[in-house]
């Protein structure tokens, strides 16, 4: 048992790509139904519920084994953490484990092995319960096709059965250096800058495809509640970017926002409301810019004394898809929230959270961390933000709360300590996935390397924390 309390100016322009429509599909018509229950190939929003106690437990601690000695200049990669009430999901190398969440065990339910390694995997799970992955297959080792990622996999997390799976057409540009993967509702989509395909969530079926010559490609989408595409337009230094809002069933263009010249890259943390965060002559995050819902701008936020983490991964090194996951921020439906950068004077907060109005760009209230210990942003629950507060603490232990932007409230969600030898790896959002599903908090390595020490030892890969009276 764990104890304890834890930018630059416009210019709109619209770019007519290539995408192609597969025959027969037409464009859904939409009927909204505000109090309907969402449907299942919806992309879940949860809501989490303050418990009676935050005192916790450990519900998963997995370790992994047979890392090679010298693993640490070659670590294992781990792409990929998802959770349903039942089953903490993980990718490791050429295969994604299910674990049962249950203290005092470290039982794996279910096994998917893939056929290759994981090249881009999505944060996003449908409402019950589907994911996907991108697949590098080695069977293609020793041929002119080798390193290629070109094959999706669609499963079920509850119990590892693979639904479908398809080759990602003309994909001889995919890798795991700029293949992107996001889910929207009824729509798996890939882009890897030279093209892109957008499949049925049903049936693996192909709805359309980019693979043709443009003068605009998709780099990037950003899935969950819309689809959006980032575009990029030339090579090189003289590249520019785009961002477009599609449809996902037949990938056509409903508008188009063109980002000023100067742009070095540019993210999608969200694509509903619509938030491009850009590296304006540089390569870090100088601004982020905020659309309304037909795509024209609202506001821009300067990034001068905050840092959203965006594209932080793998040391910078754009591994599994990263354009969509900026780990310093999270965005809600009327407010963003951005980690500030590190604070090193002597008894202050090292880092802390500031609300921003997407539509006026203006600061509101703040969360602090504390000394040496950052507060880190982690997912919107109903219109409150879960906060992880690390603790180096002998005494005090690291919690994840539920903040109020509103009334400044701050309630306990969970309280705990974690392994000391894993806690700063543990977490980093740039290392380690940080996921809060079903009333529990899950802490998975991105990279798994054996211990100097002791290199035959299994290393721990996920913890997992729960209620005690979960």
């Amino acid at each position: 048992m764990l104890l304890g309390v834890g930018a630059a100016a416009v210019v709109v322009t619209l770019c007519v790509g290539s995408r192609l429509l597969m025959p027969g599909v037409k464009a859904p018509t939409v009927a909204e139904h505000p109090a309907a229950a969402p449907a299942p190939d919806e992309i879940r929003e949860t809501a989490e519920k303050i418990p009676a106690t935050p005192e916790g437990q450990v519900v998963v601690d997995h370790n992994e084994g047979g890392l090679p000695k010298d693993s640490a200049p070659n670590p294992r990669y781990a792409p990929g953490t998802w959770a349903t009430d039942k089953i903490l999901a993980k990718g490791v190398a050429d295969r994604i484990a299910g674990i049962k969440i249950e203290p005092g065990y470290d039982e794996t339910a279910w096994t998917l092995k893939l056929d290759g390694h994981i090249c881009a995997a999505s944060s996003h799970v449908t409402v019950d319960g589907r994911t996907a992955v991108v697949v590098q297959p080695a069977k293609r080792k020793g041929t002119k096709d080798a390193g290629i990622c070109d094959e999706v996999v669609f499963f079920d997390l509850n119990t590892g059965r693979k639904l479908w799976q398809s080759q990602m057409p003309s994909a001889n540009s995919a890798f795991v250096t700029n293949t992107n993967l996001t889910l929207t509702k009824g729509v798996v989509a890939v882009a890897w800058g030279h093209g892109s395909v957008a499949y049925d969530m049903k049936d693996g079926r192909q709805l359309w495809n980019s693979t043709g010559v443009s003068r605009c490609e998709d780099k990037s989408f950003a899935g969950g509640r819309a689809l959006l595409a980032l575009e990029e337009c030339g090579e090189g230094a003289d590249a520019t970017y785009e961002i477009q809002k599609l449809d996902p069933r037949t990938g056509r263009t409903r508008w188009t926002y063109g980002i000023a010249k100067g742009v070095q890259s540019a993210y999608l943390p969200s694509s509903d409301p619509p938030v491009v965060a850009v590296a304006a002559g540089d390569t870090e995050v100088t601004d982020l810019i905020t659309l309304d819902g037909n795509g024209k701008r609202l506001a821009t936020i300067s990034m001068d004394h905050y840092d959203p983490k965006c594209g932080g991964r793998y040391f910078g090194a754009a591994y599994f898809g990263e354009f969509e996951y900026c780990d310093g921020m999270v965005v809600g439906r009327h407010q963003i929230y951005v980690e500030s950068k590190e604070n090193d004077e002597i008894n202050e907060p090292e880092t802390w959270i500031v609300a921003f109005d997407p539509r006026t760009g203006k600061s509101g209230r703040k969360i602090d961390g504390r000394r040496m210990e950052p507060a880190v942003p982690l997912r919107m629950n109903g219109d409150d933000l879960l906060v992880y507060r690390h603790s180096d603490s002998d005494v005090e232990p690291s919690a994840v709360v539920s903040w109020n932007s509103r009334t400044g409230k701050e309630t306990p969600f969970l309280l705990f300590t974690l392994p000391e030898g894993d806690a700063g790896k543990l977490s980093d959002p740039e290392q380690s996935d940080i996921v809060v599903e079903k009333g529990r908090v899950f802490f998975a390595k991105r990279e798994l390397t054996a211990d100097d020490k002791h290199p035959k030892d299994p290393a721990l890969a996920v913890i997992g924390i729960g209620n005690v009276g979960h």
